[in-house]
């Protein structure tokens, strides 16, 4: 549907049907943000009505655009085109915005809403999570398409705000889509020159076209209001083949209302019962009730989705007799979509170990061959740390501009973007993606880790060097605070292996969680390989925790260990029942997993009778308390560590065979 072939009347009436729903809303619920959604609406009206291609009634379709509001403190915006479109948003749901169980929250929520994309609200991780759904068409295309039977082929848009473009994760974000050259990208910059405290002059004068330019984008700047310049610049865009777009559309925030126009108190709070009036008698709109939505809208919108019905039927066909004509093709896109784990996996994991001691690191960078072999969807890679990582896909090559067809990621030392990448490139669909850096460095990537397990998304991140013991670089490489903090993000499985085949379990365990992200923390240094002949399977990992050596009869004293911790503490569990104690050590690489028990079996693991607990891990100590109880020892590490060898460490930090023993005698006399 052309511009030019609407009515100019019908246009007005259409973005004023999407400020006043938006103001109404938050007028309702007293509390929000009306000033981008009446700022941005002339911009959203124009790519919603002309350009971006989708389906209300498949919200999931493969091929659709991908809208994403960045500037997700402007939810109503979203919500107002959402239900203008015909997708399952009533407006009695609008009319209950930001209230309980409504499926209007006050910022957008992946899952929650049908048509919403990705969870937004911090600032800049949607525009971050875009440039992840980028590569991620880029990826399907190069797998899918052939000549003359286009599967994937489609664009990436959002709305962005002068709070992204501040955001440090959009920078980063920029760089490697501009590197990449994403011409799938068209975001839309809501210049609007307002934040919460006032003009962006206060703190943001950057030229942000010539920043845009610099990182490779293709730029144009506009009148927001002016819905012959939008649709000129988006079609502009769309034939730029080479480079990502910004299209910086100049606006005002809070269009139409009389008093706060261009002011900062239209960002965050309602315009108040006296201002909305104002404004509807300003725009014309006095006469009408609230929540209104003339017919005309109603059609227009109505033509719209009937136009693009249309396409999606194209689309479905041509896919349909693909799928008949092309078993192959069947096949591989199956595999991809639905992500399926082969039975046999585990047991060719537990095959690439060849050694009796392997640091886990390496041990996963040897699994990941397989698992790469094994599952075409499973694509990642590092924030410039493939050497020490261990997560290189040998045999494949890194995508570059020029070709998606690898499986490899240079990320570049940005693990910022690359967590909120990640998070893209799940939720396109069709990708199981991974990312890797050292443990320490996953502060730089919390906030993306955080809203993978709100969205419930599976992402496998692969943290390496995850304690003191990496050794010489000292204080500021070693993690002490990070493998907990990690424990206390919900949804998120955190798994940290006692050794090679653990390791090979955590894998397994990590491909098949597809609802939530899980962290593997992997060792730097050689540990010894559990002889599984001896002692317990390490399947029973996927309980979280399992006896791997048990005492005679009813315990005595019970050791808990996770990672690089359980090899010394075997030998200390061996130690005590030589002298006759009763001690029964559980290897613990997952509290999460453990948690989820039923009761049984976690007071078979720890027996309520059993008091005397002992925690043993490089690690802040706090969490354990949970396990051990408030009259329980834990061996941890809360201050940070020091620079020097991995064993003088161990030494220097007490985590030791001799010290556990120690530390058990002082404290229970045993």
């Amino acid at each position: 549907m052309k511009i030019s072939a609407i009515q100019k009347e019908t246009a007005e009436l259409a973005v004023n049907t999407l400020k006043m729903l938006s103001a109404d809303a938050v007028e309702k619920a007293q509390s929000g943000h009306p000033g981008l959604p009446m700022g941005c609406a002339d911009v959203a009206f124009v790519l919603w009505t002309q350009f971006l291609q989708f389906n209300p009634e498949d919200p999931n379709w493969p091929n659709r655009d991908r809208f994403i509001l960045s500037a997700g403190h402007g939810s109503m915006l979203l919500y107002s085109l959402l239900h203008l479109y015909g997708y399952d948003l009533s407006l009695d749901e609008i009319k209950q915005f930001r209230q309980l169980n409504s499926k209007t929250p006050g910022h957008p929520e992946y899952g929650h809403t049908p048509g919403v994309e990705v969870t937004t609200g911090p600032l800049g991780q949607g525009f971050a999570n875009g440039v992840g759904m980028a590569i991620a068409e880029r990826l399907l295309a190069a797998r899918f398409n052939k000549v003359g039977k286009k599967i994937i082929g489609h664009t990436i848009y959002g709305v962005v705000s002068d709070g992204d473009l501040m955001e440090g994760i959009s920078s980063e974000a920029a760089s490697i889509a501009g590197h990449l050259g994403l011409s799938n990208i068209i975001y839309l910059y809501d210049n609007n020159h307002i934040t919460i405290e006032g003009n962006t002059s206060l703190a943001f004068t950057e030229d942000v076209a010539k920043r845009f330019e610099a990182y490779s984008w293709k730029v144009f700047k506009i009148d927001g209001h002016n819905h012959n310049e939008i649709a000129n610049a988006i079609q502009s865009a769309q034939n730029e083949k080479e480079r990502p777009s910004l299209i910086i559309a100049t606006t005002h925030i809070g269009k139409g209302s009389p008093n706060k126009q261009n002011n900062a108190s239209a960002h965050g709070e309602p315009l108040g019962e006296k201002e909305l009036a104002l404004t509807k008698e300003n725009i014309g709109w006095s006469k009408n009730p609230a929540f209104y939505v003339p017919d005309e809208v109603r059609q227009l919108c109505a033509s719209r989705v009937k136009e693009l019905k249309d396409v999606y039927e194209n689309w479905q066909n041509a896919f349909h007799t693909r799928l008949k004509e092309d078993p192959d093709f069947s096949g591989e896109w199956n595999a991809y979509m639905n992500k399926a784990i082969p039975d046999n996996l585990e047991s060719k994991l537990l095959e690439t170990i060849k050694k009796d001691s392997v640091a886990t690191r390496a041990a996963s960078g040897d699994m990941m061959q397989i698992i790469a072999q094994q599952i075409p969807s499973f694509i990642g890679g590092s924030a410039d740390l493939n050497p020490s990582t261990k997560t290189f896909i040998k045999g494949s090559p890194a995508i570059n501009k020029n070709s998606f067809i690898g499986k490899n990621i240079h990320f570049g030392v940005r693990e910022h973007a690359m967590g909120a990448v990640l998070n893209g490139m799940a939720l396109y669909g069709g990708i199981i993606p991974h990312g890797s850096t050292f443990l320490i460095f996953s502060d730089y990537m919390r906030p993306s880790i955080r809203l993978a397990a709100l969205m419930k998304l599976q992402v496998i991140y692969v943290f390496t060097h995850d304690s003191i013991f990496l050794g010489e670089d000292g204080p500021t490489h070693q993690p002490i605070e990070q493998l907990p903090s990690l424990r206390l993000i919900p949804n998120l499985l955190t798994i940290r292996p006692s050794d090679a085949t653990e390791t090979a379990a955590a894998w397994i365990t990590a491909l098949n969680h597809k609802n939530g992200p899980t962290a593997l923390i992997l060792t730097r240094q050689n540990i010894p390989v559990i002889d599984r002949s001896v002692y317990p399977s390490s399947e029973g990992l996927k309980h979280g925790a399992y006896i791997l050596k048990d005492s005679m009869g009813t315990p005595d004293i019970i050791l808990m260990a996770s990672g690089s911790e359980v090899s010394i503490a075997l030998e200390a569990t061996l130690k005590l029942q030589e002298k006759g104690v009763a001690a029964r050590l559980v290897s613990f690489p997952c509290l999460e997993l453990f948690r989820n028990n039923p009761e049984a079996y976690k007071d078979n693991i720890l027996p309520p009778s059993c008091t005397r607990r002992v925690s043993i891990e490089a690690a802040a100590k706090g969490i354990w308390h949970e396990f051990t109880g408030i009259n329980g020892l834990i061996i941890g590490i809360d201050h940070f560590g020091a620079s020097a060898p991995a064993k003088a460490l161990a030494e220097h930090f007490g985590f030791t065979t001799k010290n556990i023993l120690n530390e058990i005698e002082k404290k229970w006399g045993i």
